[in-house]
This record gives C-alpha cells, sequence and structure tokens, in this order.
C-alpha cells in the first residue's frame, strides 16, 4: 500500500495510507487528510491524485471555486520547487518545516493458493534442519575404480555448484531486508539449481509457527506457461505441518513417480505430484517454509535437490530474522524519537520493553500539572526580528524541558510561549507533587541565568508565572483518526492553568493540594484563594518562597 511518512515541523511523526481513488489534501486546516502543525504551511497547500492504474501525482495547491489557488510557499520535491510531479517511491516532499516521504512498495505477487489435507507420498527423505550444511557437503562413499571417476567429479561439482549459489545468496542477502527480495533470490536460486516447476514462500506471524499456521506471501512458477496451472493447485498442509514441527525438510514423492504406476491415466487426473517443503528456521524459532513441487505427476525430485532447497531455507530464514528484526528496530527508533520529545528516557525505555504495562488508551489517575508562561513576551516580539524571537523561544524550551525531563515529568505541549507539563503520566509515583514543584523551582533558577544572556544580547529580561495542582484528570490519546496527542483533560488541567494566570513573573502559585501532596521543604506564603470555574468551593493558594529555601537543586 502506497503511503506518506510525515515529520511535521513540531517534531511529531505518524504515517498516512493512502485510500483507493481517494484525493488526499495536504495543510494546515484540520479537515485535510494530512494536518500539518506547521506555520509555513497554507491551509490547503497540496493536494495528492491517484490515477486509474495506480500513479500518484503531488500538486502545488487546492482546488476553490473551480480554480487552482497555489500555495504561498511552494512545493519542493526532493529539495527542487513543482507545481506538479509524478511522484516516484522514496520521493521527498518538503512543505514548509515538514517533511513527507512518498512510498510505494512494488505490488506482492498474487499469493492465494489453497491448502489440502492429502496424506504424505509413498516415498519420503527427511533431512534434519540443523544437519542441513553437513548433509549438502557429506561426503559421498570412496569410490576407486577407474570407471567410477566420473561419478567422483560429478559429485564434487554438485558441491561446487552448491557453494556458488549459498555465496551468491549471502552476498546478496546480507544487507537486505525486504521480504520480497528476499524470496526474489531464494526462487531464481532453486529454479537455476534444481527442476523445481513452482516455488511457494510462507511465512508465520510471531507466536504462531507452532500451530502451523503460514501465509504465503510469494509465489513463482518455472516460465508463464506453468503460471496458470501453478495458481491453481494446492499446497499440501499436512507436509507443511510436519516440517514446521519437526523442524526438518522433507521430500515427498507420490505414487505417480514410481516407475511401476508409469502410464496409469488416473494418476495424471488426480494431480499427484513430487513436493519439497523445508522449514526457515534458525536457532531462536521458525519463520516459514519454502515449499516446491513438480508439476509433471511423472517428474520426481531428487535426494540432491532436497539438499539444495534446504540449504537455500536456512539462508533465507537467516535473512528473514534479520529482515523482522530491522524492521522492529526501526518502529522502536520511531517510537523513542516520538516519545522521547515529551517523555524522560527512562519512562520511553519502560515503554518500549514493556508496552503492556501502559494504559494509554484513556485512564482516570492522579497527577499533578504545571503550566508555566513567559511574561513580558509580546513586548519583546514587538521590538525584535523574527529569527531572533524563534532562537529565544527554542533557547527557552530546550533548558524548561531537559529540566521536566530531569525530574521525571512529561512534556504535554507549548502553549506559544508557554507550556505545560504532567507529573505522573504515564507513571504515577508517590513523588510526583515533589518532582514538580522541585521542577518549578529548577525552572525558576535556570531563567536567572538565561536573564543574564539575554542582557549581554541587548534583550529585556523576562518573567515567568507558574501554576501548579494535583488531581484526578483523563490521560490517555485525544483527538481523531488523523491527528491524536497524549495528553490529560478535566478539571484539575484548568484549575492549573488558572493559578498560572494568576501568578505573576518569578512567582510559583500551588493549591492546597499540591501542597499537602508535596510535603515542600520551601516556604509557602499564603495568598488569597481564588475562584475557578464549574467549582462551587474557592481553590486555597500558597506562594512558593522559592529563593530562600535551603539546599539546591
Amino acid at each position: 500500500m502506497a503511503h506518506l511518512k510525515i515529520t511535521d515541523a513540531s517534531g511529531r511523526q505518524w504515517q498516512f495510507n493512502f485510500l483507493p481513488k481517494t484525493t488526499c489534501t495536504i495543510g494546515r486546516a484540520p479537515d485535510n487528510s494530512v494536518v500539518l502543525d506547521d506555520p509555513r504551511a497554507s491551509r490547503y497547500h497540496a493536494h495528492i491524485t491517484q490515477s486509474e492504474d495506480g500513479i500518484f501525482t503531488i500538486i502545488d495547491g487546492a482546488m476553490v471555486n473551480n480554480q487552482l489557488r497555489r500555495s504561498a510557499n511552494k512545493v519542493f520535491i526532493n529539495g527542487e520547487p513543482r507545481f506538479d510531479h509524478q511522484l516516484k517511491n522514496g520521493d521527498r516532499i518538503t512543505i514548509g518545516a515538514s517533511t513527507l516521504r512518498f512510498e510505494q512498495p512494488v505490488e506482492e505477487r498474487t499469493t492465494d493458493v489453497r491448502y489440502d489435507d492429502k496424506p504424505l507420498g509413498h516415498t519420503q527423505l527427511l533431512i534434519s534442519a540443523s544437519d542441513v550444511m553437513s548433509t549438502v557437503l557429506r561426503s559421498k562413499e570412496e569410490v576407486s575404480a577407474p570407471a567410477q571417476r566420473d561419478k567422483v567429479l560429478e559429485s564434487l561439482q554438485r558441491k561446487a555448484n552448491i557453494l556458488t549459489a549459498l555465496y551468491e545468496m549471502s552476498k546478496t542477502l546480507g544487507s537486505v531486508f525486504d521480504l520480497n527480495a528476499i524470496f526474489e533470490k531464494a526462487t531464481d536460486i532453486i529454479f537455476r539449481s534444481t527442476p523445481a516447476d513452482r516455488v511457494v514462500a510462507l511465512l508465520a506471524e510471531p507466536g504462531e509457527a507452532e500451530d502451523g499456521k503460514l501465509t504465503p506471501i510469494a509465489m513463482r512458477a518455472r516460465d508463464n506457461k506453468l503460471e496458470a496451472h501453478a495458481r491453481r493447485l494446492s499446497i499440501g498442509r499436512t507436509i507443511t505441518r510436519k516440517v514446521m514441527r519437526d523442524r526438518v525438510a522433507l521430500l515427498s514423492q507420490d505414487a505417480a513417480s514410481d516407475e511401476q504406476f508409469a502410464g496409469v491415466d488416473s494418476i495424471v487426473s488426480q494431480g499427484v505430484r513430487s513436493t519439497i517443503c523445508a522449514p526457515l528456521v534458525t536457532e531462536s524459532r521458525v519463520h516459514g517454509a519454502l515449499y516446491a513441487d513438480r508439476l509433471d505427476p511423472f517428474a520426481a525430485f531428487k535426494p540432491d535437490d532436497l539438499e539444495l532447497i534446504s540449504a537455500v531455507a536456512a539462508q533465507a530464514a537467516v535473512a528473514v530474522e534479520n529482515a523482522r528484526a530491522h524492521e522492529r528496530l526501526a518502529r522502536e527508533e520511531v517510537a523513542r524519537a516520538n516519545y522521547s520529545r515529551f517523555l524522560p528516557e527512562y519512562v520511553v525505555k519502560q515503554m518500549l520493553e514493556n508496552p503492556e504495562s501502559f494504559k494509554l488508551g484513556g485512564v482516570s489517575q492522579t497527577i499533578t500539572i504545571l503550566f508555566a508562561d513567559i511574561r513580558g513576551f509580546t513586548r519583546i516580539s514587538e521590538h525584535a526580528p523574527a529569527e531572533k524571537i524563534v532562537s529565544l523561544l527554542n533557547r527557552y524550551f530546550s533548558a524548561m524541558t531537559d529540566i521536566i525531563f530531569a525530574h521525571g515529568g512529561t512534556l504535554d505541549k507549548y502553549l506559544g510561549d508557554g507550556l505545560m507539563a504532567l507529573f505522573g503520566a504515564p507513571t504515577a509515583t508517590p513523588d510526583d507533587a515533589s518532582n514538580a514543584l522541585n521542577a518549578a523551582v529548577a525552572m525558576q533558577r535556570r531563567l536567572m541565568g538565561i536573564n543574564r544572556e539575554l542582557r549581554d544580547e541587548g534583550f529585556p529580561e523576562i518573567g515567568v508565572g507558574m501554576g501548579l495542582h494535583t488531581g484526578e484528570a483523563i490521560i490517555g490519546y485525544i483527538g481523531s483518526d488523523r491527528r491524536s496527542e497524549y495528553t490529560a483533560i478535566g478539571d484539575t488541567v484548568n484549575t492549573s492553568s488558572r493559578l498560572e494566570s494568576n501568578a505573576r513573573g518569578g512567582e510559583i502559585l500551588i493549591s492546597d493540594a499540591t501542597a499537602q501532596a508535596a510535603h515542600s521543604r520551601y516556604k509557602l506564603v499564603p495568598r488569597d484563594p481564588i475562584m475557578v470555574k464549574n467549582r462551587e468551593q474557592p481553590v486555597l493558594l500558597w506562594e512558593v518562597d522559592w529563593q530562600k529555601a535551603s539546599g539546591a537543586f
């Protein structure tokens, strides 16, 4: 399926999958297919159309009143501005500070196959998966008679051919992580080295190998003439189950291949044939199987064919394991990059190692919420170039975010020149309120250093007002299918925000609930209670005298 891998200006990453015959719109407006959190993106910046034959074209702008209105900041394809462009796999689309990578994997061959439960053929030969390589290269019985010299040379040539094929395969698959490419190479070698007419690659999902459940992901016939016939034939489930369960490669010979049955027409009508099935097995698990058969009911595989297909399967198994490991690591890297922008490193590590321990779907729990907002920022922005304002905000947010993470907090979001942080989400601890208060103090102290830097650069000083409240909140992913964010909602959020709006620059205001939960080492100065919307009782308020507190953080 074609898709876009997106990283917007805020650093958020996600994937958009194209739907058939549907136009994909891209822009800042919330009703776009792809919504970009990017101030340089137009509300309706671009759109991507699909043709009947699966060609995707990106067009700068949007249709308004039947007229194409171009974007303000253009669309760049692989670094070049384009009004329209036929997308190819790997194209990089740049809109403002956002990057969208177009990916359209090569379509897999149709792999619809049927299974049957017929018993194994009369003639069988097994090779243990653990003995594959030694069996393939085993020493034959010594033959000293001159008349047998050709057999010895033939045997040596066979081994050389197998080693050459395996070496070729190992070179190709050493850095390949695409399953289609892996099985394309494996079947190519099987067709060149054995008389197989059809090869089917079967994969087991993680945890399902023991059940023998296999999904065909690739099927090839030796030539186009055999393609239609190959697709009508079934796969022997009895064979695949035995191969997966016992970890053995198996050659099953149907009765028709025995000489005494030659010429029996009923055998042909039954479609019996010679089959080889070899497991894709590594030390850690069984990943699936390679299934090969002869479509001529009177043609048979030989033991040498079993040995070679088994060796190819062994090589392919390693490549499949590497591909799956690479895919898992890539997913973890994307998850780590996403989570690390909002969560401290130790929480990210826990989430990746044990994702089931985190309830990320909307839970109610006690947390402490910190709001912080710069006072006097409007005055600065009116008299300074935009580049310097952005630089100032980035410096401030970087310093504050590091402090939040250092105290075990989760960055919820940036709000213009302010921010919101959660302490106790996704994991709650008895020290959440104390950690939030210590983080607020550390942020105020760090601001003193930032102000010194601002003075040296000719900027006026800034102050930050902070509000903290502890209480129950709903935590989880909030939003739509197109866009969601991990956040908290509820009265606790509103109360914390109200406290922050009452704080002057340099002040930390906390509710009585936070004061009791934090067991503060700082002197708390009572302030007049305030009323908060949707609350009948006023909120008891304390100011943290953080500049006179003992100790350092």
